[in-house]
């Protein structure tokens, strides 16, 4: 019986596999044809505008263990309890057993579609904040007449801190993340007039304040306390937005080229799936860890183990370091 598998080839899957194949051989289950899809998707990164491919490229390179072995394009559809440890079922069929599991499958995007009121899916005007990602990617931020865009508005805490989709909780990385994208807009665009819509804004982060205050103070980028309630097209295929200064207390109507909803982040399908069949689903379809303080990495099931963003909202630095301590849990245990 091989000893340890990783569900999830993300920055925990490959962080924690790294480590792991030291000491023992691991095998990484990834759905996807490659690895970590949720960087590929990134053009900078918080708060130091760094690449993201330049981090994707130092995370696949340790991949190169003969310990390793990536089962690419092959999704975990089964986790069940052994009495010597766990069996998984793949999406080909097969199933495999190992002694310890880590789960580190983890999170999907709020799907806008959801918001109809911000017309997603409905006027070109408006994208989430993963599509405006790739244009900036590209270096070419335009509207959807192909011109340069007199106005970009965006509108944080879509799909998180909202009663209507069911998420009450705080997604943690929206705030810094519009404000890096603000910023990335007027260096591409400079004549761009940039708003930010928010609730409140959380700059959690060693370095957050000070992009924050960089974004208004030498970018000229404007906040605005208050949400919009409604996204309308207007007849040159600009949008037309409803929205209330809660600050001030006064109605607002403006046009706006690109209309950003600022997606929050949700438990992935395959942690919805795999934590509850295991036992350890938590709130909003999350894993459940078996405490936040001591014992983060552990759960209620022996032999398995989560990490990463699979448990709740994390930046890829959290997930990280969350990863390093899965592994340094799943020695430990492995020497018991």
């Amino acid at each position: 019986m091989t000893n340890i598998a990783i569900i999830g080839a993300g920055p925990a899957g490959i962080e924690a596999a790294s480590i792991l194949a030291q000491h023992t051989h691991v095998t990484l289950f990834e759905k996807e044809e490659y690895t970590m899809a949720n960087i590929h998707d990134k053009a900078l990164l918080f708060p130091d505008f760094s690449a993201a491919e330049d981090l994707a490229t130092e995370l696949d390179s340790k991949l190169e263990s003969s310990n390793i072995e990536l089962r690419l394009g092959t999704a975990v559809t089964g986790l069940d309890k052994t009495a010597d440890g766990w069996r998984l079922t793949d999406s080909k069929g097969n199933t495999h057993d190992f002694r310890f599991v880590l789960l580190a499958t983890g999170y999907n995007v709020f799907d806008a579609h959801h918001k109809e009121e911000l017309g997603y899916g409905i006027y070109r005007g408006v994208m989430t904040s993963l599509e405006l990602e790739k244009m900036i990617r590209e270096e070419r931020i335009i509207n959807v007449n192909g011109d340069q865009p007199k106005q970009v508005t965006f509108l944080q805490c879509v799909g998180s801190r909202d009663e209507k989709s069911g998420n009450h909780y705080c997604s943690k990385i929206c705030c810094v993340t519009a404000v890096k994208q603000a910023i990335e807009v007027k260096k591409l665009s400079p004549s761009t007039d940039v708003y930010v819509f928010y609730m409140d804004l959380r700059m959690w982060g060693q370095g957050f304040e000070e992009m924050y205050r960089l974004s208004q103070e030498k970018y000229g980028i404007n906040f605005v306390r208050g949400r919009i309630s409604e996204a309308a097209s207007t007849y040159d295929n600009r949008i037309q937005i409803k929205a209330e200064d809660t600050l001030m207390g006064v109605p607002m109507n403006l046009n706006t080229d690109l209309l950003v909803l600022m997606v929050g982040m949700c438990a992935s399908d395959g942690t919805k799936q795999l934590s509850k069949a295991a036992g350890i689903d938590g709130p909003y379809g999350f894993a459940q860890s078996q405490s936040e303080h001591l014992s983060d990495n552990l759960t209620s099931q022996g032999g398995l183990f989560v990490a990463g963003a699979c448990k709740r909202p994390m930046s890829i630095n959290d997930t990280i370091q969350d990863a390093r301590a899965a592994a340094v849990t799943i020695l430990k245990s492995i020497q018991e």
